[in-house]
Order: C-alpha cells, then sequence, then structure tokens
C-alpha cells in the first residue's frame, strides 16, 4: 500500500519538473566532487574538512512526528528501476519515522536520485539539493538504495566509527595503494550508545579494496570470521535511525 501511494504521488511530478528542478542542485559540476570512503561525496572545498557531517544543520528536519526529505527520481530511469529506489525508501517509513515525499517548488533541501557514475551520496542533508547516484548498471540494489539513502540521512560506514580498532584491524599491506586515506580513515562519528554491528548494511566486505585478495579488514575477536554480505538494513541500522531522528518521542 505504501509503496503503491509512492509510486502515484511520484508519478505527479512530469519529467520536466524533475529536470528542471535538479538544476537547482549546488553539486551540478562534477568537478566539484570527489569520492572518499568508497561512496561518499564531498565538495572539494570541503575536503580539509575530513567529515562533512559534523557540521550543525546536517540532519533533517523534523516536523511535528515525522521527519520529511523530499526527493526526485531522473526521469532517465525505467519504471521498473525507479519502483527499486521507491521500495528502498518505502522501507524507512516501515520501521522509521522518515517519510520520503516528491519534491516541490518550494523546498530547498532535497535528494536528486540520478544514474551518474557508481553508487554515491553525500554523508547529511545539503542546502540547495544534492545527488544521490545510484547508476543503472550495478547500484539498484534493495540493500545499495538503503545504504546510500542511509549516507544521506547522515551515517558514515561501519568501520569508520571512532571506536573501530576496538572490534576491528585495517590490514594497511593488503589494502590498494592511495586507498587507505581515501576509504578506511576513521572518522568521529556519533555512534548513539550502538554496539559495533558486522551485520549493518553500511560495513565493507572483509576483502573490500585488496590489491592481493587477502582480507583487508580483521575482526579481532575472530580473525576467520566473515561478513559484509548484508542485503538489507540491520536491526541496529534501524535503531541508529530512530535515535538520531528521535522517532520515538
Amino acid at each position: 500500500k505504501d509503496l503503491l501511494a509512492l509510486v502515484l504521488r511520484e508519478t505527479l511530478l512530469t519529467s520536466s519538473q524533475q529536470e528542471l528542478s535538479g538544476l537547482r542542485t549546488t553539486e551540478r559540476n562534477p568537478e566539484r566532487i570527489s569520492i572518499v570512503h568508497g561512496d561518499i561525496a564531498v565538495l572539494n572545498d570541503s575536503l580539509k574538512n575530513a567529515d562533512p557531517c559534523t557540521a550543525k544543520g546536517c540532519k533533517w528536519p523534523k516536523s511535528g512526528k515525522y521527519v520529511y526529505v523530499p526527493y526526485i527520481i531522473s526521469s532517465a530511469y525505467s519504471q521498473e528501476q525507479r519502483n527499486i529506489i521507491l521500495g528502498g525508501m518505502e522501507s524507512f517509513h516501515l520501521s522509521t519515522c522518515i517519510r520520503f515525499v516528491p519534491w516541490n517548488s518550494d523546498d530547498c533541501s532535497y535528494i536528486y536520485f540520478e544514474s551518474k557514475d557508481g553508487c554515491w551520496s553525500f554523508v547529511g542533508r545539503q542546502d540547495n539539493g544534492q545527488y544521490l547516484s545510484l547508476q543503472k548498471n550495478g547500484c539498484l540494489y534493495h540493500g545499495t538504495v538503503q545504504h546510500e539513502i542511509l549516507h544521506a540521512l547522515g551515517f558514515h560506514h561501519e568501520q569508520c566509527r571512532s571506536d573501530r580498532d576496538k572490534y576491528v584491524c585495517i590490514n594497511k599491506k593488503n589494502i590498494e595503494p592511495g586507498q587507505f586515506a581515501r576509504n578506511f580513515k576513521k572518522e568521529q562519528t556519533n555512534n548513539l550508545g550502538t554496539p559495533y554491528d558486522f551485520y549493518s548494511i553500511m560495513h565493507y566486505g572483509k576483502y573490500d579494496f585488496s590489491i592481493n585478495g587477502q582480507p583487508t579488514i580483521f575482526a579481532r575477536a575472530d580473525p576467520y570470521f566473515d561478513w559484509g554480505h548484508a542485503k538489507h538494513m540491520s536491526s541496529n541500522d534501524i535503531n541508529r535511525i530512530n535515535k538520531l531522528y528521535e522517532c520515538c518521542k
């Protein structure tokens, strides 16, 4: 029912409205964007500030019981592809107070789903609209949509948590040259009192960015433990959304 409602509301946006409103994003120039941590977009002039979501105002505002996040889906997607994105958004409706609503001309901040090069997102709310890239070939999976949306809601990768060294060991010698600083750097995260979660949809796989087929991340408690195969948000992922956005209040 909720997915059908999203589809019906979303189709009210004409293609011309979608494309024209996309021009309002402040990140239209690809030369201004760099990708760090594998799939996190940052503007080049903010690269010196490693964590773009420590700034005040990166959360989406709450209105009453819900957090409304306006969105636009590029008309370049087919209806089947669009439904995958809508299904990903609907999963947040089922378990959190996040509500995705079609963009209108009064919305200054919004997410623009577009098929660019790869799967990536900014972390947290950006002023004047923001891209969330889901390339048509390779990114349109339920878990990937959830992962990138979680970035847009303000969440980092699990293995970049400020307390990660208690739980994992990063093996630099197995990492592709130049990738440690860009993809394995710790962030000053707000962990919201939740435990480290190997099953989070936000956790890298054990062999990601490996140069030699050997693990780049080890679990300290068990070096042979395997993870990184999540297909959807974990209960911890959902709990963190509800805590960050005070969904129970």
